[in-house]
């Protein structure tokens, strides 16, 4: 059985979602963090990697690390994907071995380039696990998404994901912004789908084997 989560953001651990991702974050579980969203600009050597993702000193490795352990998941059950120190084999080792995939923020795009380039689609397909992601890591999850104009992506555009989930599309970081709605407006017009608009740092959406369950602040556009 098959579960994905889409969230806003790491903080996993807040009280809004601990109450239902306990039902399935559970202590004996492994998690293989995909960190293959990161910016060109920001990002062009294994120092600058490490300096977000390292244990030693990765800006996010202590947020990522502490939302696991709110549920029991050790340190040492936790590994990342580097793209600059992995190979496409040690790769796919590490989230053949893991019970949660969970893809990080960033620029989805990008990521997906980089899961192709690794050679990473056929193993992130038959994952039968928790599949989980915030911001870009979210959206990779949807067979197609669309991104609203902003500083990374000046134009609407869709974009191919990853097909576990085709019924919907997701709106990250949603404050009700003219760029944010008529993007959704047009997506609905264009596509048909539920548009689902998670709340800036507190919503997120549960698919459960097929069924959807919309946590925290979640606005529902369409059908």
């Amino acid at each position: 059985m098959r579960v994905n989560i889409l969230l806003e953001g790491f903080d996993i651990d807040a009280p809004w979602l601990y109450g239902e991702l306990k039902k399935y974050i559970k202590p004996n579980h492994s998690v293989a963090v995909l960190a293959f969203a990161f910016r060109e600009n920001r990002v062009k050597s294994p120092a600058d990697w490490d300096a977000l993702y390292s244990k030693e000193n990765g800006m996010y490795y202590g947020g990522i690390v502490g939302g696991f352990a709110a549920y029991g998941i050790p340190e040492e059950r936790i590994t990342f994907v580097n793209y600059f120190a992995d190979t496409g084999e040690s790769a796919a080792r590490k989230m053949e071995a893991a019970d949660i995939l969970y893809f990080l923020g960033g620029l989805p795009d990008r990521m997906m380039n980089r899961i192709k380039e690794f050679r990473l689609y056929d193993v992130l397909m038959k994952h039968k696990g928790i599949l989980m992601g915030y911001s870009a890591g979210a959206v990779i999850q949807l067979a197609e998404y669309y991104l609203a104009p902003d500083e990374d992506y000046p134009e609407f555009q869709y974009f191919e994901g990853l097909p576990y989930l085709d019924k919907f599309y997701v709106q990250v970081h949603y404050t009700g912004t003219a760029a944010q709605d008529t993007a959704i407006a047009r997506a609905l017009a264009e596509r048909g789908k539920t548009v689902y608009a998670t709340a800036f740092k507190r919503g997120a959406i549960l698919v459960d084997d097929g069924n959807v369950k919309l946590l925290g602040d979640v606005r529902m556009f369409g059908k």
